[in-house]
Parts: C-alpha cells; sequence; structure tokens
C-alpha cells in the first residue's frame, strides 16, 4: 500500500455537499458572524468602486546570499514577497526619517 505525503494527509477534507446546500441567507450570517471575514460586497458597493491598477514593476538584477534566495524560493511568488518586504523596510524608513 502506498502511503500519502504527510501534506496530503494532513489537508482538511471540505464536505462540498454540504457547503452546495448552504443557502445565501446562512453563507451572509456566516460572513456577518466571523469578525475575520470581509464584508460582503453588493451591486452598490462595486458602483462605487474605483479601478487602481498597480504600477508595473521594473525588471532589475539583483545579487543575494544563496541562503537567502533558497529561503524565498520555498515561498510561491517569492520575487512578490521580496518586494514587499522592502517595501515593508522602506516605508519604516520613509517614517523614521520623516522623508
Amino acid at each position: 500500500m502506498q502511503k500519502k505525503s504527510r501534506a496530503v494527509a494532513d489537508r482538511p477534507r471540505t464536505d462540498w455537499a454540504r457547503v452546495d446546500a448552504l443557502t445565501d441567507e446562512e453563507i451572509e450570517a456566516a460572513v456577518r458572524d466571523d469578525p475575520d471575514a470581509a464584508p460582503i460586497v453588493d451591486a452598490e458597493w462595486f458602483a462605487g468602486a474605483t479601478l487602481v491598477m498597480p504600477e508595473r514593476k521594473q525588471q532589475i538584477s539583483i545579487r543575494l546570499d544563496p541562503d537567502v534566495l533558497e529561503h524565498f524560493r520555498k515561498y510561491p511568488r517569492y520575487q512578490t514577497r521580496i518586494n514587499a518586504i522592502l517595501r515593508a523596510a522602506m516605508e519604516h524608513e520613509k517614517k523614521r526619517t520623516g522623508s
């Protein structure tokens, strides 16, 4: 018998039949009662929304220590993660120096 990998064995199993059976009212009530859930938005919200497109990123060449690169490559979209960390450092420095 073939063993499943730990990641597959530990993955929660979703009862899709139960999810499909939920009514819109039950879903809305669950979202309202969940303090971590984003609010449900409706057509009125979308009518007032503004689409903001992010600036195009610049392609560069950067030299990183091998262990640093190895660490970040463990994550999906690791370049986006590196960018977010550099942005947080930049914003922290701006607040600290007032520039």
